[in-house]
């Protein structure tokens, strides 16, 4: 089982209504929430790990979840409230106003983990729950507390503004990093955490260099690459689509590229460090087939393993 350990919400959205201001619309969402309904809807076993609330919206998220045939039992239910994050889309560019403070996703603390059953072998980490105190640092201790005997993957999915004390911030990367064995950063990512003049290629070098086994550069339009143990490299383009919009094209992406390696074993720590060009390659073009589903519809809808062609 993979277990996706991070942030799950509800994205209000805007839509019309019969009076002159527009009303909002709850929909699940969140990076690692995304990431685990991709991988559920293709087929693989995974779980979620969370702060949930048992309010209305908590009870929304985890029908959402168990719909496409997320495990539950993980979660960390509390009868705090709901993350709410409020949209506003000015010509088609949206941005936020979140309502998070005393939420039950953000108020988990390392005393609240469980244990973690023994067939979850992987997990899988990153958005904006690693930004906010006390469950960032909690995420962190988790990640430590199993990256010996688990496969982690971590996709930092920087959102600069959600970052308050950004040394600390930067600190968490960086010891979340050379815990990773797998690690997927965009340029801008790339960019962001190492900020000084060096090209992209020399901040790539420190990412390996921190010792993750296969570390992913996702370029948009552009494709992505990937940088195995071995010192190789290999490429995937992306799937040409009409694209309606971008959102949770990252996150499942990252649930394509994991289900592929689950498919072919190699979500093991041997495994990955000895696993071949064409795996990798044909894992990062399964996660671009998977992309191209989820941009060529509105919102952060995965397809279903029977869409894919």
């Amino acid at each position: 089982m993979i277990l996706c350990c991070g942030e799950a919400l509800i994205d209000m959205i805007p839509k019309p209504t019969s009076v002159e201001a527009d009303g909002f619309v709850p929909y699940t969402g969140g990076a690692i929430l995304n990431t685990a309904i991709g991988l559920g809807r293709l087929g693989v076993q995974v779980g979620m790990l969370s702060g949930v609330s048992n309010d209305m919206f908590g009870q929304q998220i985890v029908a959402s979840l168990e719909a496409s045939h997320v495990h539950t039992a993980s979660l960390i239910r509390s009868d705090r409230p709901t993350t709410l994050a409020f949209v506003r889309l000015t010509d088609g560019h949206a941005t936020y106003t979140f309502y998070d403070e005393n939420s039950a996703g953000r108020m988990i603390a390392p005393e609240d983990l469980p244990g973690l059953p023994d067939e979850v072998n992987a997990l899988y980490f990153g958005g904006i729950s690693l930004c906010s105190e006390p469950a960032a640092s909690t995420y962190q201790a988790l990640m430590t507390r199993e990256a010996g005997n688990r496969v982690v993957m971590m996709d930092p999915n920087i959102r600069a503004n959600f970052v308050d004390d950004v040394a600390r911030y930067r600190a968490r990367i960086d010891a979340m990093i050379g815990l990773s064995d797998i690690v997927k950063v965009s340029d801008e990512d790339l960019n962001w955490i190492y900020p000084g003049p060096e090209s992209l290629t020399e901040k790539l070098q420190k990412i390996r260099a921190a010792g993750p086994s296969v570390v992913i550069l996702t370029r948009g339009g552009d494709g992505s690459s990937a940088f195995l143990a071995d010192g190789s490299e290999v490429q995937s383009d992306v799937e040409k689509v009409e694209v309606v919009d971008t959102v949770g094209a990252g996150d499942t992406f990252n649930a394509g590229f994991l289900a592929k390696l689950s498919e072919l074993g190699l979500l093991s720590k041997d495994a990955l460090r000895s696993a071949s060009g064409s795996d990798i390659q044909s894992a990062l073009a399964f996660g671009a087939k998977v992309a191209a589903v989820t941009v060529s519809r509105a919102g952060a809808n995965p397809p279903w393993r029977h869409e894919l062609s």
